[in-house]
């Protein structure tokens, strides 16, 4: 099925001068101004599914190369930033001839959330096609492919952070996490030594090659870093799963980038958990900010759901209060697993039976 498309053509000659030389600046630059549609891996089960992403009228252009430069690199981040929200655009997702709409909020954000009604959907990763509509005429004038993953039956699914947790970054020391982020790429940046091991490990449990096990990695990171994440995790083959970030930012807040952005991930793990609540999860993440806390809170509201708990020891000194919520994990029934190697995370994992 294939909305029609409409193209925007200018007569007028001075504005068509312009158009170049904005484009030429936009090219160095390494932007665009058309509509772009963002759309994020979504999830589902076997009724109902949510995806979500972004409208934009400027965003960056995909890499054509990676560099190991330290100005390109530092122009390439800044690059992500540069964005600016489509807000107010309807939306619409087409998939197995069945439409649903969404609107975009002031941040250009969107989200579909729908029943599939008595048609149960198979298992696996599944396709569809997002439009966007425009305002006056109703015409398409961008799409973007979607990909929702439906979780095969297994015996766990995984929640895992990004930073600090499989992604080396420095969370905790302002001074080198600013040189990661401006000297590194996304095929540069190095996971910790056994975390891509680990985590092939625990997604393969079920024995079906088809049939991994689910991941989602929730993090205080904004949506803008998704692509550059998204790299690095297929670059080191870690498990395909569903990304679930934090809010978009601008070039302004590009340095506060990751940081005091955790208020909403309870409330990300916690809309997972509930979409599917017969599932066994395992959280993984690490020391540097709030994942104890958080995930001790989550055992607390979900303690028939959480089997175990990950958290990588990255900081040099350990903080008394990352203490308490282990301990406090590990009263309420949990396994818990407090690791500087994720060689010590493995046997672990074989030693309760998440790893056979």
């Amino acid at each position: 099925m294939n909305p029609e498309t409409v193209n925007i053509i200018s007569t007028n000659p001075k504005a068509g001068f312009f158009k170049k030389i904005q484009k030429k600046f936009l090219q160095i630059l390494g932007l665009t101004n058309k509509p772009v549609i963002r759309v994020y891996n979504g999830y589902g089960n076997e009724t109902s599914c949510i995806l979500f992403g972004h409208t934009l009228q400027l965003s960056p252009l995909p890499p054509k190369k990676y560099t190991s430069n330290f100005l390109l690199n530092i122009l390439a981040l800044l690059r992500l930033f540069m964005v600016k929200p489509l807000p107010d655009i309807k939306l619409s997702l087409i998939w197995q001839n069945r439409t649903v709409e969404a609107l975009s909020d002031k941040e250009g954000f969107f989200r579909f959330e729908f029943e599939w009604g008595m048609e149960k959907i198979a298992h696996g990763w599944h396709k569809a096609e997002v439009y966007m509509h425009h305002k006056k005429s109703n015409k398409v004038i961008a799409q973007a492919t979607a990909n929702i993953m439906v979780p095969y039956p297994s015996q766990y699914a995984f929640i895992s952070d990004i930073d600090d947790t499989f992604l080396i970054s420095h969370s905790a020391h302002l001074r080198k996490r600013l040189y990661v982020l401006l000297t590194k790429n996304a095929r540069s940046r190095r996971p910790f030594d056994g975390v891509v091991k680990h985590y092939q490990l625990l997604s393969k449990t079920t024995g079906q090659a088809a049939a991994i096990n689910p991941f989602f990695y929730v993090s205080s990171s904004e949506w803008n870093l998704y692509n550059y994440i998204h790299a690095f995790s297929a670059q080191h083959i870690l498990p395909e799963g569903v990304y679930l970030l934090n809010k978009l930012k601008t070039i302004s807040s590009v340095f506060k980038t990751g940081q005091n952005n955790h208020s909403t991930k309870f409330m990300r793990i916690a809309r997972i958990l509930e979409a599917y609540p017969t599932q066994q999860f395992v959280l993984l993440g690490d020391d540097s900010q709030e994942d104890p806390t958080i995930y001790a809170a989550i055992v607390s509201y979900f303690p028939q759901q959480i089997f175990c708990v990950y958290i990588r020891h990255v900081l040099k000194k350990t903080p008394q209060v990352v203490l308490t919520k282990i301990r406090e994990i590990k009263i309420a029934g949990t396994h818990c697993c407090y690791f500087f190697h994720s060689a010590e995370a493995i046997l672990h994992s074989k030693q309760i039976g998440l790893i056979v």
